[in-house]
């Protein structure tokens, strides 16, 4: 698909302002990145031609619009291209749902870099923008998974001029103008929410300078102090950070300025056709969003193992009610809705507000160790959100299917709870309480097992009062930093006292920018320096067994399991074990 956003361009003898490079198919719908900068920047007044899923090969597919006036823009799209393909286990993934009918192999490995570099091999003087998850991620050195070593910035490896990281709207619509009134893309070094190159530091005021790229290469302790000083500086109030790379430094600027609920209105509002280009016939992802509302961004959970600090922030941006009624009529209105709204939410669906007005300048987790005595869990707005949806004509039930923050609902008294289980669950309610041990929950920065066992007691008793049975399903994550073979039988023990047969556990899976990463990498908590175990190759498909020892697939791994840890006693006949043991015959 190649085609103009903008209207003011009628001939491909005129090339747009942008070219837009992505590796996701085109979905012109707010939930897809590529479509949101799209029609950002056609709102501004630019034109934007849109290449998406380009043969990336074939240095000509990146010359369809010609040289753009101002720049290309060059996202691998939704999903790190990496996660795209590969499972936690390293084994290619046999769907893409980013791509027509979920048709695999139709972007590369590491996109963002291919992309960049056929670009550049494409119009050696053009600008080059990156975008997106992938690019916002490794945007400074990074421990790399797939490779097993630390990779430097991919500013450098997609030979790129600048790097957008966030949610890139604001920064976007700057670049532009500058480039558009004669700024050269070099002379774009104060653009907060964005990373550039630089041969010196002199003119970079208060800025905080990282372990250079050879030390954290050589050293796994330097790689920790990198990642908690980045950590450390990923609010509103952050200090520029610089990374020495011999012959130049990458510099990060702070983080964007959030976008206020008009504004984040004003996006969600623009002319999307909210479908996916007319030249294809199913687009998985796009199943998934399209009767769901994104009412909020950010995410102040701090979840150990999420990515969302380094990418959406912290502080929550939340849509005003009229925007999300606004977008809810004109879902009655498609041919195919039946009158159910799948979801309303965002990161953490029942995240609308900040947790307190102290949050940019407060470097404290709100809900760990123990939620904070400021903390603001009212859910008095999203309640009333959720009531005028579902007082809409035409809407039939509205849904929460996003992720729901269970400690954070326990601390509310506005009585969301009992209108959730009455209004809200459609027969099932997904939770994360990730694991059953202390041990592990610490490491990731999770609530501790009691406070998970509350919240389902009351949401069966909640159940039990108003005539319904619904019932929870629990997200499992395995292999976690922290997580011991004793751990994990711990939770396959858990499962079977609790009658609970997990369809999906979820392997822990070391993505860029993540503090378990970090643990996951190092061997160590950046957070203390003390070490942590950390769960590797056989053991750790061990541990995703265990979590699934019903399946008759998973039952040699399983034994193998029970034997090392000397937990035979869980092999035979008896009430406790999980699995039988093998007949022997003469």
């Amino acid at each position: 698909m190649n085609s103009y956003l903008g209207a003011s361009v009628n001939s491909k003898d005129t090339p747009p302002d942008f070219v837009l490079v992505t590796g996701d198919a085109y979905v012109d719908h707010p939930s897809f990145g590529a479509a949101v900068i799209g029609r950002v920047l056609e709102s501004r007044g630019y034109t934007v031609g849109v290449i998406a899923q380009p043969d990336w090969r074939d240095v000509n597919s990146f010359k369809i619009f010609g040289k753009p006036r101002l720049g290309f823009l060059c996202t691998s799209g939704n999903l790190d291209s990496m996660v795209s393909h590969y499972s936690a286990a390293k084994h290619r993934r046999k769907q893409d749902l980013y791509s027509p009918d979920g048709q695999p192999g139709l972007r590369p490995d590491r996109a963002v870099i291919v992309y960049g570099n056929k670009i550049r091999e494409a119009y050696k003087e053009t600008v080059i923008i990156l975008g997106g998850v992938e690019a916002s991620l490794r945007r400074l050195a990074h421990y790399d998974y797939w490779d097993d070593k630390i990779r430097r910035s991919v500013l450098l490896d997609a030979a790129a001029d600048i790097l957008v990281y966030g949610m890139g709207e604001r920064q976007t619509v700057e670049i532009a103008g500058r480039l558009a009134s004669g700024a050269a893309v070099e002379d774009l070094t104060d653009i907060r929410g964005t990373v550039f190159k630089t041969k010196t530091l002199a003119s970079i005021n208060n800025h905080t300078l990282l372990p250079s790229f050879d030390e954290v290469v050589e050293s796994k302790a330097k790689y920790g102090k990198s990642f908690m000083l980045q950590y450390e500086n990923s609010g509103q109030n952050a200090l520029p950070l610089a990374e020495d790379y011999g012959r130049v430094y990458i510099v990060q600027n702070p983080p964007a300025a959030p976008l206020s609920a008009r504004e984040l209105d004003q996006v969600y509002e623009l002319p999307y056709t909210r479908a996916p280009h007319p030249k294809y016939k199913n687009i998985p992802a796009f199943d998934e969003v399209r009767f769901s509302l994104v009412s909020s961004r950010g995410c102040f959970g701090g979840c150990a193992f999420c990515a969302l600090t380094f990418h959406q922030g912290r502080t929550v941006q939340s849509r005003s009610h009229e925007s999300l009624l606004g977008e809810a009529r004109i879902l009655t209105k498609d041919l195919g809705f039946k009158g159910y709204i799948h979801d309303v939410g965002g990161p953490t669906a029942n995240f609308r507000h900040a947790p307190c007005p102290r949050q940019d300048n407060c470097k404290k987790l709100c809900l760990y160790p123990q939620p904070c005595k400021n903390l603001d869990a009212g859910h008095g707005d999203y309640m009333e959100l959720l009531r005028k949806l579902r007082s809409l004509p035409g809407i039939k039930k509205v849904f929460i299917r996003s992720g729901i923050r269970f400690d954070y609902l326990m601390l509310d008294k506005s009585g969301f709870f009992s209108e959730l289980v009455k209004h809200h669950v459609s027969g099932q309610l997904k939770v994360a309480p990730e694991s059953v041990s202390a041990g592990v929950l610490d490491k990731m920065q999770k609530p501790m097992p009691e406070a998970y066992a509350k919240f389902a007691k009351k949401f069966y008793e909640l159940n039990k009062k108003l005539g319904l049975k619904q019932f929870l399903v629990p997200y499992l994550m395995t292999g976690h930093p922290g997580s011991t073979l004793d751990a994990a039988i711990e939770l396959a023990e858990y499962l079977r006292d609790n009658n609970l047969a997990p369809e999906q556990v979820q392997d822990f899976y070391p993505t860029p920018g993540t503090l378990s990463t970090c643990m996951y990498y190092t061997g160590r908590d950046p957070r203390t320096g003390a070490d942590v175990y950390v769960p590797k190759g056989r053991e750790k498909s061990m541990q995703r067994a265990l979590a699934q020892y019903r399946l008759p697939q998973n039952r040699a791994l399983v034994a193998e399991a029970l034997k090392k840890a000397g937990r035979d006693d869980l092999i035979g006949t008896g009430k406790k074990c999980l699995i039988r043991g093998r007949k022997t015959h003469k």
